[in-house]
């Protein structure tokens, strides 16, 4: 998951499944580009990178102790810890 940011407040939220083209035009002429990875294989900044594009800020909700289940539903404990962490991340 991409988002990116303008002002300190997140404008938008992209999917790094994407297309290619459009999530290059969708980031482009981001102030700040924050990818939110779920694990360490880190898809969402590898594909920014093949872009050439370097990404500002980055999260891998592995590391905030979030557990890799695939697609199972999150819990309210996981998306409050994730979510702290990206407005931490945001406000540096």
């Amino acid at each position: 998951m991409l988002l990116h940011c303008s002002c300190g407040a997140v404008e938008a939220c992209i999917a790094a499944t994407r297309p290619t083209a459009s999530l290059e035009a969708a980031v482009r002429h981001a102030d700040r580009i924050l990818v939110l990875d779920g694990c360490a294989d880190c898809c969402g900044k590898k594909k920014l990178r093949a872009l050439r594009i370097e990404p500002h800020l980055h999260i891998v909700a592995t590391d905030c102790g979030i557990a890799k289940n695939g697609m199972s539903e999150p819990r309210f404990d996981e998306i409050e810890r994730l979510a702290a962490a990206v407005l931490e991340v945001i406000r540096e």
